[in-house]
């Protein structure tokens, strides 16, 4: 019998998902494979019966925490798809404020209608079993990650810096470019692709494990910069972590 997969959303643009889609060339191969009983970007009708959940967006209203659990407990893996899954995401540049006063400044009048709490990845609710990082999601390791688990194998994703894949890609670095870049400290696994592009590493992949984060400091101090300039990158996707003073 063929794996059950099912896709979920929580807080987010749901992108991760409609980007799940764009692997023309294999996803022919990828039916004939897994069973999707639950998509609703792309089919009417869901099931509570799964094998594999691939869940997206993080968890910001209590009803979400429930909801979230259930899947869990149904799943016999669940795979967080995406930054907002992954790390928490945009959405946890809200935790700054009070939650009164984010709902306030969203909704206005209307706030009282609803409910918030601070934003947070799932692993922070439920044991996450494997992750498919960045913002939006990388195809090819989305492709890597399905294939793995089909085959019974832990997925084998990158576990150092986005600086090696630039390197390679034979980038100029960034900050030889007179700007700021969280490359040195980043999960590689993209590609170096918005360094590639003229533009500079965002973290949407999330501290590689054990960062340098002193090394980076020292990157810092030789261009002239501060750790709050770094820190202000750094909280767009990973309000959790940061280049200590």
């Amino acid at each position: 019998m063929k794996p059950r997969v099912a896709f979920f959303e929580f807080t987010s643009c749901e992108g991760c998902q409609l980007d799940s889609l764009n692997i023309e060339a294999e996803i022919l191969d990828l039916l004939k494979a897994v069973d999707i009983v639950t998509f609703r970007e792309v089919k009417s009708g869901s099931s509570e019966d799964y094998d594999i959940a691939f869940v997206e967006g993080s968890i910001t209203r209590e009803s979400e925490i429930t909801r979230l659990k259930e899947i869990r407990e149904r799943a016999k893996i669940l795979v967080a798809l995406g930054a907002c899954a992954c790390l928490g995401g945009v959405n946890c540049l809200k935790n700054s404020l009070p939650m009164e006063e984010a709902l306030k400044i969203v909704y206005g009048r209307d706030a009282r209608y609803y409910d918030t709490i601070p934003a947070r990845p799932l692993h922070d609710v439920v044991r996450v079993d494997h992750y498919v990082r960045g913002c939006p999601i990388n195809t090819d390791e989305l492709l890597k990650v399905i294939k793995a688990l089909l085959l019974n194998k832990r997925p084998e994703i990158p576990n150092y810096a986005v600086c090696v894949e630039c390197k390679m890609a034979n980038n100029v670095c960034v900050y030889e470019r007179g700007m700021t870049c969280l490359g040195p400290i980043t999960r590689a696994g993209c590609g170096a692709i918005c360094i590639t592009s003229g533009r500079y590493c965002v973290g949407c992949r999330g501290l590689v494990d054990e960062a340098n984060l002193e090394s980076q400091k020292d990157i810092l101090k030789k261009y002239g910069l501060t750790a709050e300039q770094i820190n202000e990158k750094l909280n767009i996707y990973d309000s959790c972590a940061g280049v200590r003073k």
